[in-house]
């Protein structure tokens, strides 16, 4: 029994660090979607600092842990969000993780190259790699008691136990009782949704940054006396508490904090009482990894993927298309200059530096496959080279020729590859790497310590190998012999990416569920993407290791995989080219920095891993950002070939109006590829008798408005003299209809609308009775497909405008650039007086434009009394909602999430009545709802264009929405064809325009 329970103390003391360490990696996940690799480099950072503090600055040891806590971790996490993870944010996964990866390897070998410097200077700091049995935070030795027989406690323990104990009280204080936290948990469910809240997303992810590196910094403090300072162990341990992390499905930090605490406990039992472990080299010390493995097995959620866009959709090539010498000539020319060199310029030295990079470039291409071509990240490279090169050693020791014994590694590699695909394949993203690295690390202590394999620490020989007349002992023929094979597995690859299974491929990697519904085996072509990668990268190996001549079962360890994939993917991961400059860079940086600079081995190493922020940036690296500058100063020229989205000419315009006439003047859309984008509208003629027809009026052939400022636009060929257009419902006197054929002026006879005065502010007033919303001219889009061509736009006070038109017209994206979401390209938005065109969402929404976006505008893991608290403080405006809907009074704590759509949606737009906005943005309120919730809905929109409330309005019921509408506009082609008063709109031509019938639009 004494037995058990010291286990179970000493299992409880790893179990709390593992449990800080993984509540700060679900605080940090949950504010940013990032999971950070460099969470343990954090807290090894912190560990360096307080020992060099504390035992060679001689510092007092609680100050100095409260310094480093509360101080200098939360603001290494300020820094490292404001620099990097904000935008990290906004790339695909793939940058995300390796960027992260980048700081793990680069941190712990910045702070020991401070120490460096600091002793060259003089300063009193201790020897810091690898140093163990150091102080901590308490007495030193510690103190021991022995509360039951055989059972003893020390005083680093008790700290440890009563820190983490406060901490968690203090967590759980803070998130569940506090505003702040209330934020935090929001931020969790629906980032977006909390910016269109009015609360900064990236504030609340400073703050949670802050506090996970606090929570790191003190996991390492505390740590230092357990782990002693040896950056390995601490990148162990972070791993470790992952799978704490992973039981709490990255979400539950209670979960996570519990979980910590059970694997601690776990980890220790195993040791004592595993008695078949003791015949098993590096069992105990692996129980962490194979409980991560299968945690992500068996708890990670496998996301929806039918009806997905590409979740990985790769870069613009602005190179396809162009001839074979402009594409190919460039690396064909270098590859002959570098191949001639080894004969003729290059020392003996550079000569074997250069074949040292070669080969390491053989490695870097395997990246290319697997995560270039397949998007899944594998941290377990290393693994497959130091497996083929252990089996290649082991049968040239038995008299294997060469070629024999590297093509049996490389197919053992391969082996290796599927062996780890197949489990892991379920899986995504960082899940998917975090399994690689687990049974990499599993390789590590298991695998490679089997006696047989590794031949002790001598490991075996590879001698390289002669043909005949070609030595390759001599470095420049195995230079060039390494340049042929270089060159073969780029072609190689080139010709499988541009062959239809290559296209199955990179279908795979963009869109998986339309890849199987196209009848291709996603599961098949990952496992082939995967075993290919594994051969490839043992070949490379297996060469490496021939280039060295000796391969050992440490020469490259899991840790080295993470330096690598950081190298390569900075470089570029879609062309296996770039994979060879990456090895180049590899082999020549290290030696050049140490020629030069400082002969210090930790600055290649810092240089190496912060190439990872560059990602943040440029995603796709370094050498994919040549071509994507050049194509921009290009543009900045006008000198880029047709093919960069410009568009020119005219779009159509569809009226729908009371005797509507018919469309003139229509221009034909220029674009490359597959986009069509519409431009301005075409005009429309005169209507039929007995009514003034609305008129659609058409801009300049650039999309701006038509600079006659009359209120109507210049006949063209083929249209009509625009029309008087009466004025809408609930328009003040003398204001005309506003009608425009992207980027038209508004239509009355006369002046157009109120005029903003120049240089409004924030507190700008505005007529009563004018504007509080306009866009004017705007042009908007995402990336490189625009989707919007000069739209105008106004909303008044107490005005419902519903925005009406088929799918793929533009009117969520107006809805987003109104909420300043998405940023026009062109254009101005204003808010009353003032310009708000660069304003985001929080800014917009503090300024009283909201937007209920499509769906349900709620946090489905917060109670119905949490959602209201976010937007209304004051329990009184609480307590007269619940009155309002007394079906959500009795259910104050439930769970948003478990409500019907209808009473969700209620939920969503129930605040407003008590706060009511100057300008509600509703994106189809009753998507989803019964009819009479529907009625409920529109009912609750009245109450508040009563209260003064301007709503613009999207739906796709256009029967329900006029009945409550006072002005409709109709899009058509990115542009709004027509805007008029609801008595001007007919049902039967609303119908052909939704259906796309312009033809047959009578005069």
């Amino acid at each position: 029994m004494a037995d058990l329970l010291g286990f179970v103390l000493s299992g409880l003391v790893s179990g709390a660090l593992y449990a800080l360490l993984a509540t700060g990696l679900v605080l940090s996940y949950s504010a940013s979607g990032l999971f950070n690799f460099a969470h343990g480099a954090t807290a090894y950072l912190c560990a360096l600092a307080f020992y060099e503090l504390h035992s060679g600055f001689g510092w007092p040891a609680v100050p100095t842990a409260l310094l480093l806590v509360l101080v200098v971790a939360p603001g290494i996490g300020w820094a490292l969000d404001r620099m990097m993870f904000r935008k990290l944010a906004r790339v695909g996964e793939t940058a995300q993780i390796v960027a992260t990866i980048g700081l793990l390897v680069a941190l712990p070998a910045l702070g020991l190259w401070v120490v460096e410097l600091l002793e060259h200077a003089g300063a009193p700091v201790k020897p810091a790699e690898n140093q163990f049995g150091l102080p901590g935070v308490g007495p030193s030795p510690a103190t021991s008691w022995q509360p039951l027989d055989g059972v003893g406690v020390d005083s680093d323990q008790l700290i440890t136990w009563v820190t983490t104990a406060v901490v968690a009280v203090a967590l759980w204080v803070l998130l569940r009782h506090t505003r702040l936290g209330l934020r935090l948990r929001a931020a969790v469910d629906n980032r977006g949704l909390v910016e269109l809240r009015g609360i900064s997303a990236d504030r609340l992810s400073s703050i949670a940054w802050m506090l996970a590196s606090g929570l790191a910094g003190l996991a390492g403090v505390l740590a230092t006396p357990l782990l002693g300072l040896s950056a390995h162990d601490y990148t162990l341990f972070l791993f470790v508490s992952a799978t704490a992390a992973v039981l709490g499905r990255f979400a539950s930090i209670p979960l996570a904090f519990a979980g910590g605490l059970g694997l601690g406990v776990l980890q220790n039992l195993v040791a004592g009482y595993a008695s078949f472990a003791d015949r098993i080299t590096g069992f105990r010390t692996a129980v962490p990894f194979l409980i991560l493995f299968g945690g992500l097995l068996f708890l990670t959620r496998r996301g929806r993927t039918a009806g997905i866009a590409a979740a990985d959709a790769p870069p613009i090539d602005y190179l396809a298309g162009r001839s074979w010498r402009r594409t190919w000539g460039p690396w064909a020319v270098g590859g002959l200059l570098l191949g001639l060199s080894f004969y003729t310029v290059t020392t003996p030295f550079w000569s074997g530096i250069l074949a040292q990079g070669l080969a390491i470039s053989l490695v870097f291409i395997s990246f290319t496959v697997v995560t270039g071509l397949g998007a899944m990240v594998s941290l377990a490279q290393a693994t497959f080279v130091t497996g083929a090169a252990l089996v290649a050693g082991l049968l040239m020791s038995h008299g294997w020729p060469f070629v024999a014994a590297a093509a049996i590694g490389t197919c053992v590699a391969a082996v290796l590859g599927a062996l780890v695909a197949l489990p892991a394949l379920r899986l995504g993203g960082r899940s998917l790497a975090l399994a690689t690295l687990a049974l990499a690390f599993l390789a590590d202590q298991v695998l490679f310590q089997m006696g047989w394999l590794r031949n002790g620490d001598t490991g075996w020989e590879i001698p390289r190998p002669v043909f005949g007349p070609v030595d390759l002992t001599d470095d420049r023929a195995m230079g060039l012999a390494l340049l042929v094979l270089v060159a073969v597995a780029v072609a190689a690859l080139s010709a499988l990416r541009n062959s239809p299974s290559g296209r199955a491929m990179l279908a795979v990697r963009s869109a998986p569920a339309a890849a199987l519904a196209s009848g291709v085996s996603v599961i098949r072509t990952k496992l082939l993407l995967f075993t290919l990668s594994a051969g490839l990268a043992g070949f490379g190996g297996v060469m490496y290791a021939s280039y060295n001549t000796r391969i050992t079962a440490t020469d490259f360890t899991a840790m080295t995989g993470l330096i690598w994939l950081a190298v390569v993917v900075a470089a570029g991961l879609r062309r296996p080219q770039f994979a060879v400059v990456a090895g180049l860079v590899f082999a020549i940086v290290p030696h050049l920095l140490s020629e030069y600079v400082t002969e210090s081995a930790h600055l290649p190493v810092i240089l190496f891993g912060l190439a990872g922020l560059a990602l943040a940036n440029d995603p796709d690296g370094y050498c994919a950002a040549v071509s994507v500058r050049r194509h921009a100063r290009a543009l900045a020229k006008g000198t880029a070939a047709p093919g960069a989205g410009a568009r020119t000419g005219t779009g159509t315009g569809a009226g729908i109006g009371s005797g509507a006439g018919k469309e003139a003047g229509a221009g034909a859309a220029a674009g490359s590829g597959t986009d069509t984008e519409a431009g301005a509208g075409a005009a429309a003629g005169a209507g039929a008798p007995g009514g003034t027809a609305p008129v659609v009026v058409t801009g300049t052939a650039d999309g701006k408005p038509s600079p006659n400022g009359s209120g109507s636009a210049a006949p063209g060929p083929g249209s009509s003299a625009p029309a008087t257009v009466p004025q809408p419902v609930g328009a003040p006197p003398g204001e005309g209809s506003r009608t425009n054929g992207s980027g038209a002026a508004r239509a009355n006879g006369s002046k157009g609308a109120d005029p903003v005065p120049e240089g409004a502010g924030p507190d700008a007033r505005v007529p009563a009775g004018a504007p509080v919303l306009r866009l004017i001219g705007v042009d908007a889009g995402y990336d490189t497909a625009p989707v919007l061509h000069g739209v105008d736009l106004e909303l008044r006070p107490g005005e419902i405008l519903a925005l009406l038109g088929p799918n793929g017209a533009g009117k969520s994206t107006i809805c987003r650039v109104a909420a300043g979401v998405i940023t026009p390209t062109r254009g101005t938005v204003r808010v009353g007086a003032r310009d708000a065109t660069r304003d985001g969402p929080v800014e917009r929404a503090r300024g009283g434009v909201l937007l209920a976006p499509e769906g349900r505008g709620i946090f489905p893991s917060l109670s119905i009394e949490e959602n209201l608290t976010l937007q209304l403080g004051d329990a009184e405006a609480r307590d007269a909602v619940y009155e309002r809907f007394p079906g959500l009074a009795g259910r104050r704590t439930v769970p948003a999430g478990s409500l019907s759509g209808g009473e969700q949606q209620m939920l969503a737009l129930a605040p407003l009545l008590q706060r009511p906005p100057e300008v509600l943005i509703a994106d189809e309120p009753s998507l989803g709802l019964a009819p009479r919730v529907v009625e409920e809905v529109f009912g609750l929109l009245t109450d508040l264009r009563a209260r003064g409330t301007a709503l613009l309005l999207v739906e796709e019921k256009a029967a329900e929405v006029l009945g409550i509408a006072d002005t409709v506009a109709y899009l058509a082609q990115g542009g709004v064809s027509w805007c008029g008063p609801r008595a001007e709109v007919e049902t039967d031509r609303l119908t052909e325009a939704y259906l796309g019938i312009t033809e047959g639009v009578r005069p």
